[in-house]
């Protein structure tokens, strides 16, 4: 049928005009393509899983990859790449059955590819940071310090879908571990043909719900529905993106304006007119997380006990928690947080509990011991990564160190290079922080170890502290491996090479319109189980 031109139509015309349009909407919306859009409170590292080790970084390789054991809703660990295991009488062998699935270019994956993905994460020559993570397994230290072959780590591919896993001991938390980033698989074929440029959007291969497709350094990064994912039909979401914003009042803003489902931390400063205005929104959780201040011993004067011990006795945590962030957090005086799995009370520092005026006089005392005074007053670098809040409890701690005597020049760096110069010892006072990868206390005392590497900031090394962690990791009784861990614990407490602040509580902005996300001490929240209302 033509219609003329200028002439109008018809009732009937008009009709079917309209029920095209209304059908071409139903059609449109049935199809419309579901978002998720981040507000990430930092710069991702890598998109290659062995390299990274911030938790901003990890939300999004935990979108990518999917390890033996995977993160699921409520944050728990679940099957991912493993559809069943069997354990050992002894706990010392699991022997995994890999579920039938590929990689993203519709290579399968096999038992082959997480026995050579651990490999490669200690390997030595990857120089990977995360690698004593795999300490557990059977001669993976020794591979990992050059005193032993790969071949010689516990790990046997019995056929394409069975891997073999032996432990160095029983380790009620291995499973757990498995669902770490730095134990997820990587695509051997494609490291082969790209190097280190697989990582690249146009290059990239992955075996989780998603795939990254864009990465525009210090803006975003997209990751799109991985429709060979095994599990693809229940993935609701087609696209999830990761905005960095270390500013977070920018963030804030976005999110307030509707350009932002989730934000990912907020300034504390605006807590009340957040508890006043977006209560629906505003979520505060408690999260397995110590926040300190990490002092480096392997530098003068952070190698005297008395100078460590006097800026600890300094710092007034309840201050910090009450009146400077008012988001909940709690004053720390141990450094494996309260509730913590397989552990009963933490040790905590001789000084809780004594008036906050004693600990200044004593902290005096120490540091006149130790050589300084208002004529030869102690001074350094406090360096902390970009954020209001880290600004805000630096200057407060500032403050507090210089009623005796003590000056700390503030110097404030963006994430990446801050933790690359903690890594590098490149410091004398640092922010630092650390979650836990697994609920269990080793994952918090293990960065003390002489042996951990990169990952150990302060460099502390006492070997009556790295005996019993040894001792404890051989341990099959977890009430006595606790007292153990407590003893080693009670060490550090001692020798103060970090300055406990506070233990964490997640605080974020969750827009109505996001569905399944379920509030959890690990805050972990795939976005494989989410969902968006359009």
């Amino acid at each position: 049928m033509r219609v003329l031109t200028g002439s109008k139509p018809t009732r009937t015309l008009r009709a079917l005009m309209l029920g095209t349009m209304l059908s071409t909407v139903l059609i449109s919306g049935a199809h419309a393509e579901k978002v998720l859009r981040n507000g990430n409170d930092g710069e991702p590292q890598s998109m290659d899983p062995h390299y990274v080790s911030t938790v901003q970084t990890s939300r999004l390789t935990d979108d990518m990859y999917l390890n033996l054991m995977t993160r699921g809703p409520k944050g728990e660990a679940i099957p991912g790449a493993a559809e069943s295991w069997t354990i050992s009488p002894d706990g010392l062998v699991y022997t995994f059955k890999i579920r039938n699935h590929t990689w993203s270019d519709g290579v399968p994956v096999t038992a082959n590819d997480f026995a050579y993905s651990f490999r490669r994460l200690l390997d030595p020559a990857s120089g990977t940071e995360y690698a004593s993570l795999l300490y557990i397994i059977k001669g993976a230290e020794e591979f990992n310090k050059g005193k032993a072959k790969a071949e010689d780590v516990g790990l046997k591919v019995v056929d394409d879908r069975t891997l073999e896993v032996t432990l160095t001991a029983p380790a009620p938390y291995f499973l757990s571990q498995l669902a770490h980033q730095t134990a997820a698989p990587v695509p051997k074929h494609v490291i082969e043909k790209f190097g280190k440029d697989w990582t690249k959007p146009e290059n990239i291969v992955v075996n989780g719900p998603f795939k990254l497709t864009e990465w525009v350094p210090n803006v975003h990064a997209k990751l799109v529905k991985n429709d060979k994912f095994y599990d693809a039909a229940n993935v609701r979401l087609d696209t999830v993106y990761y905005y960095t914003y270390e500013d977070r009042t920018a963030m804030q803003k976005r999110f307030r304006a509707g350009e932002l489902d989730v934000v990912r931390d907020i300034a504390s400063e605006q807590i009340d007119w957040l508890k006043a205005n977006m209560k629906d929104e505003l979520r505060i959780v408690p999260y397995a997380g110590i926040y300190d201040y990490a002092l480096n011993t392997t530098k003068k004067p952070f190698d005297d006990i008395r100078v460590r011990r006097a800026m600890a006795l300094l710092v007034d945590n309840e201050a910090i928690t009450d009146k400077v962030l008012k988001t909940g957090e709690l004053p720390a005086y141990s450094y494996v947080p309260p509730g913590t799995g397989n552990y009963t009370a933490p040790a905590t520092v001789d000084w809780k509990g004594k008036p906050y005026a004693a600990r200044v006089e004593e902290a005096k005392k120490l540091l006149a011991d130790a050589g300084y005074s208002k004529d030869k007053p102690l001074k350094f670098t406090l360096r902390y990564n970009t954020s209001e809040n880290h600004k805000r409890i630096a200057i407060a701690v500032s403050a507090m160190w210089k009623q005796a005597g003590i000056e700390a020049e503030l110097f404030n760096t963006e994430g990446k290079i801050h933790y690359a110069d903690l890594k590098q010892k490149n410091f004398e006072v640092a922010r630092e922080g650390w979650i836990a990868d697994y609920d269990d206390p080793q994952n918090f005392l293990f960065k003390m170890e002489g042996k951990t590497g990169p990952l150990n900031y302060s460099g502390y090394n006492n070997p009556e502290f790295n005996a019993l962690l040894d001792k404890a990791a051989l341990m099959t009784d977890l009430t006595a491996r606790a007292e153990v861990l407590k003893q080693a614990e009670a060490l550090v407490m001692r020798d103060v090479p970090v300055i406990p602040i506070y233990y964490y509580v997640s605080k974020q902005l969750i827009s109505p319109k996001v569905v399944g996300w379920v509030d959890n001490t690990p805050d972990k929240h795939p976005s494989r189980f989410m969902d968006i209302k359009q």
